[in-house]
C-alpha cells in the first residue's frame, strides 16, 4: 500500500509539471531577462503589430577597422500577409521603436535590424525575407 501512495504522489508530481510548460517558458524567459536586460523578449504589442508567430532576438558585437558596431537583430516570423503587405518600412520602424523602447540595454546597441521572414507552409524550403536597418540614436 505505501508503495502504490508514492508511486501515486510521484504521478502526480510529474503529471503536474507536465501540465504547465508555460510556467517553465515563463520562467525561462524571466531568467534570461534578468540576466541579458529587461524587455529582452518581444512584448506582445510587438508581436501583434504584424500579427507574428514566431519572433527571436541576436544581439550581435563585430569590429571593423578598429570601430565596434553592436547591431541588435530582430527577427519576426509568418506575419499576417494583409498587414504586411502595406507599408512594410513604417511596420519595421514601428516594430524598431517597440522594441528600443523596452530593451533596457537598447542604448548599448548602434543598430537595429529588423527581419520580415515568411515561411510557405506546404513548403518550408520556400523561405522569404526582408531586412531593415536602423540606427538607434534615431528613436531616442
Amino acid at each position: 500500500m505505501k508503495k502504490q501512495i508514492w508511486a501515486l504522489f510521484l504521478i502526480l508530481s510529474v503529471s503536474s509539471c507536465a501540465c504547465a510548460p508555460e510556467e517553465l517558458a515563463q520562467f525561462a524567459f524571466s531568467s534570461m531577462e534578468n540576466l541579458i536586460g529587461k524587455g529582452f523578449v518581444p512584448s506582445e504589442e510587438l508581436k501583434a503589430l504584424g500579427k507574428f508567430q514566431t519572433t527571436s532576438i541576436n544581439l550581435s558585437n563585430s569590429s571593423q577597422d578598429g570601430l565596434e558596431e553592436a547591431t541588435i537583430f530582430l527577427r519576426l516570423e509568418n506575419g499576417d500577409p494583409k498587414i504586411l503587405a502595406e507599408q512594410r518600412d513604417l511596420l519595421a520602424r514601428n516594430c524598431a521603436k517597440l522594441y528600443l523602447r523596452d530593451f533596457e540595454k537598447a542604448a548599448d546597441y548602434s543598430k537595429i535590424t529588423i527581419q520580415f521572414v515568411q515561411t510557405d507552409p506546404y513548403n518550408p524550403e520556400n523561405v522569404s525575407m526582408e531586412e531593415y536597418t536602423f540606427n538607434t540614436q534615431d528613436f531616442e
